[in-house]
């Protein structure tokens, strides 16, 4: 079973990035995220949302990016 919730350290495995991108892109909003007992946690949904994004600017199509 997938995990609800990622780490940034996680999430950014996930991306392809790094951590302090990540950080990055919660700060200005790009990635949405939330804060529990002190845990900054990436929903799954929220990695999902922003990919598309992503590829939305790049102005990118599913058959384009295989």
């Amino acid at each position: 079973m997938e995990p609800l919730f990622y780490r940034p350290k996680d999430a950014a495995v996930i991306l392809g990035m790094s951590r302090t991108a990540v950080f990055r892109l919660i700060k200005t909003g790009e990635l949405k995220s939330t804060k529990d007992e002190g845990y900054r946690l990436v929903p799954r949904w929220a990695l999902d949302d922003f990919a598309r994004a992503l590829e939305a600017r790049a102005g990118l199509t599913r058959e384009e990016a295989a």
